[in-house]
């Protein structure tokens, strides 16, 4: 481990990466595991064990996409509820409720 010259701040790798530094990349001969296009430099080494995991950048933004998309194509459930911190009401859930006595609103969840 090494000290920072912050107070108190442990650094756990040897390479600290500041904004304005450039990313150190590693050259190599893998191929993407979505699509089996060449990838010849990644901002990390990756492990031998995961190389078949490997993807390039579109099938990464792509992978990236597919997870967001499916976040707001989640089922909601509506009802009338009331939140148990500020007596807000509640209409929309992305869960079913069993119990209705401790249901917060999502700014009360958010505090």
């Amino acid at each position: 481990m090494q000290q920072s010259s912050r107070t108190g701040d442990i650094l756990l790798a040897t390479t600290h990466f500041k904004m304005n530094d450039e990313r150190k990349m590693f050259t190599g001969d893998w191929k993407c595991g979505g699509c089996g296009a060449a990838i010849t430099e990644l901002p990390f080494q990756p492990d031998p064990a995961r190389e078949g995991s490997l993807m390039c950048r579109d099938c990464h933004k792509k992978r990236q996409g597919d997870h967001l998309a499916g976040a707001s194509d989640r089922q909601m459930f509506e009802g009338n509820w009331t939140c148990a911190d500020c007596g807000g009401a509640i209409t929309s859930l992305p869960f079913e409720p069993r119990e209705t006595g401790n249901l917060k609103c999502r700014d009360c969840f958010r505090k």
